[in-house]
């Protein structure tokens, strides 16, 4: 059954590649500065890139239409006639994937790899913050009333699990490991050897290693597998005193399952870019700890992150352009 989609996949990608060397193409493309559509044309010559200015104006164009940079509403879909490739603005494509994308012979692409290092940064600065108080010394700064009573740990020594060791784990992975921790991985692929991660388990095997976590890094893609993977059981399993960090979907982890093991003073803290509900409603549990840092998803912006966004396309129309391989292919039945 894998090799069967494999296959599907390849031959999918093959028939994009095919169709589009070697003559002029269209790609309609929002959410560009100006100046960076211009950037584009004068790139990819044989790209006629068009700027839809309304949701008609989507409709229309979407109709002789060979590519799509960004989101894919099934109204569109359902219009396209000549549609072959969509590319992602972000790495995790589960908005993407309604049936009309996944079940078509379209090829998704996906933003991996560029958001690593901005991600990466911000999950351990969510971890920071906790294990160094500054969850509550800020705060209490701002009010010029500092207290005496704080117990900051150090993380050297100390070990981390990254759910998730993809183009974003993998960065997130470097930091504990230059921070002095172990670092073991859970992924459902085939990792090469890294010098920062000390083993990589299957996801069947997650619940072997949370007992040694000091530290979770949620990073992984939400699929139909990957929901709820971390529920009451895992909560329960991992070490009194371990702290939860969550920067790539929300529903990955059971909220109320988290919720408990803060109220009981099982975790010693949480920290969270992303929720479920989200964004969380005013009066939720989570806002009244104070060792739960919540940030309003915005670990996947930067400085840099745009022009890294902004070489990708532009390699990618390049590539779809000369009828080369695309790259960041994704595998729509396994959502990533």
């Amino acid at each position: 059954m894998k090799q069967t989609i494999w296959l599907t996949t390849l031959l999918a990608a093959g028939a994009v590649l095919l169709s589009a060397a070697n003559r002029p193409f269209k790609i309609l493309m929002g959410e560009w500065p100006p100046a960076t559509i211009e950037e584009f044309r004068a790139a990819v010559p044989e790209a006629r890139i068009v700027v839809p200015a309304s949701r008609e104006e989507w409709l229309k164009e979407v109709v002789d239409a060979d590519a799509i940079y960004g989101q894919v509403k099934p109204e569109l879909l359902r219009a396209a006639r000549k549609l072959r490739w969509v590319q992602a603005t972000s790495a995790g494509v589960d908005h993407y994937l309604v049936p009309e994308l996944r079940d078509s012979n379209i090829v998704l692409t996906n933003a991996k790899i560029i958001q690593g290092p901005n991600i990466a940064d911000h999950a351990f600065a969510l971890l920071l913050s906790l294990t160094r108080c500054l969850n509550v010394t800020i705060p209490l700064g701002e009010r010029q009333a500092f207290r005496t009573a704080y117990k900051p740990i150090e993380l050297n020594g100390r070990t981390a699990v990254v759910i998730g060791v993809g183009g974003i784990g993998q960065q997130i992975a470097l930091r504990p490991h230059a921070f002095g921790m172990q670092v073991i991985g859970v992924d459902p692929k085939d990792i090469p050897y890294s010098p920062y991660l000390v083993k990589v388990v299957p996801p069947d095997r997650l619940d072997t290693v949370l007992p040694q976590a000091d530290v979770v890094f949620v990073s992984a893609p939400l699929t139909r597998e990957s929901t709820g993977m971390v529920g009451d059981r895992q909560f329960e399993i991992m070490k009194k005193g371990a702290y939860f960090i969550a920067v790539s979907r929300g529903r990955l982890y059971k909220t109320d399952a988290l919720v408990k093991a803060l109220d009981s003073r099982h975790l010693a803290g949480a920290g969270l870019d992303v929720t479920d509900p989200e964004p969380l409603p005013k009066g939720h549990p989570l806002w009244k700890f104070d060792n739960v840092v919540i940030t309003p998803h915005l670990a996947g912006s930067s400085d840099k992150v745009h022009l890294r966004r902004a070489e990708l396309v532009k390699e990618n129309m390049k590539r779809f352009a000369a009828g080369e391989p695309l790259l960041n292919v994704v595998d729509k039945q396994k959502g990533y």
